[in-house]
């Protein structure tokens, strides 16, 4: 079929983090819709909820041991259309921004953080806080920690980006993620306080992960490597490093070195220049250090 085709090629593609992101909520959302329907029909709609179990993070901690990978699932699963409508466009329009000024592995970097910090704000609030754990087994699903990280993100990194909204007209993004963190924190005494705990972590992760870039250390590393090493690990292909080369050969390469990878104050100033001025105000040799830095 063509619509398989399409999704292998979009996996199959490295500088496609965006659409591979897009393409799992989506799917997994899918799935879950033929296969509650198909459980409907056979009289077995339990079994969903058993399935649902193996995907949404519980907010008690032993369950959370016996389903340890729901803390990262969840930020991919979602059971209501609005939910992951909503969702999917901010992931889409405040990711490509990502993309676009840092790279693909930076995005999928923030989105993972925003998930994993946004999870343990949940499990911390509903296990320490009296007033939440009276909900206490109550589950969460969706990419809204993650998503919000990337939101956060992105008005960090541009704040005088400008996006321009239906019945509104231009509007700068910093006001935009203001408006969903204030949301979030007016919504914790509402009726889906763990969403939004998880909110409010996703939010300063994204925050503290541009201003941590912007000081030269990178929060997504860990996540990189990790990805490296379960990529490596499902291509069969092992890292490989060549340590036979002659020293004639290592010369040229040192030499080179600076102007190929560019120095992280350059790309200190590249990025200050975009927050003052955007994107367009780079020349085109700055759009190309900031490019390469973003493969690192």
């Amino acid at each position: 079929m063509s619509i398989v085709n399409d999704i292998r090629t979009a996996f199959s593609r490295r500088d496609n983090a965006l659409n591979q992101l897009l393409l799992i909520n989506v799917l997994v959302f899918a799935v879950l819709i033929v296969l509650r329907a198909i459980l409907y029909v056979a009289s077995a709609s339990g079994a969903y909820n058993v399935v649902m179990r193996q995907l949404a993070m519980p907010s008690d901690l032993p369950s959370l041991l016996r389903h340890p990978w729901t803390i990262l699932t969840y930020a991919f699963t979602h059971e209501g259309f609005l939910h992951i409508i909503f969702n999917m466009l901010n992931l889409y329009w405040f990711g490509m921004l990502i993309r676009e000024y840092l790279g693909n592995r930076k995005l999928v970097s923030i989105y993972i953080l925003g998930a994993l910090v946004g999870a343990v704000f949940f499990l911390l609030s509903f296990n320490l806080i009296p007033v939440f754990q009276v909900r206490l087994g109550i589950p969460i699903v969706g990419a809204s920690a993650a998503v919000t990280a990337i939101i956060v993100a992105a008005a960090t990194l541009l704040p005088d980006y400008t996006f321009n909204l239906i019945l509104i007209g231009p509007v700068k993004i910093k006001y935009i993620a203001a408006v969903v963190v204030l949301v979030s924190i007016a919504g914790i005494n509402g009726g889906n306080p763990g969403g939004e705990l998880a909110h409010i972590g996703g939010a300063l992760i994204g925050f503290l992960f541009i201003k941590q870039l912007q000081a030269g250390r990178d929060l997504g590393r860990p996540v990189q490597a990790v990805g490296d090493f379960v990529g490596n690990i499902v291509s069969g292909r092992p890292r490989m490093s060549v340590t036979h080369r002659s020293r004639a050969a290592e010369a040229p390469t040192a030499k080179k070195a600076g102007p190929g990878r560019p120095e992280q104050d350059e790309i200190e100033l590249i990025l200050d220049k975009i927050s003052r001025s955007g994107y367009e105000s780079l020349s085109k040799e700055e759009k190309q250090k900031l490019f390469k830095a973003s493969q690192k």
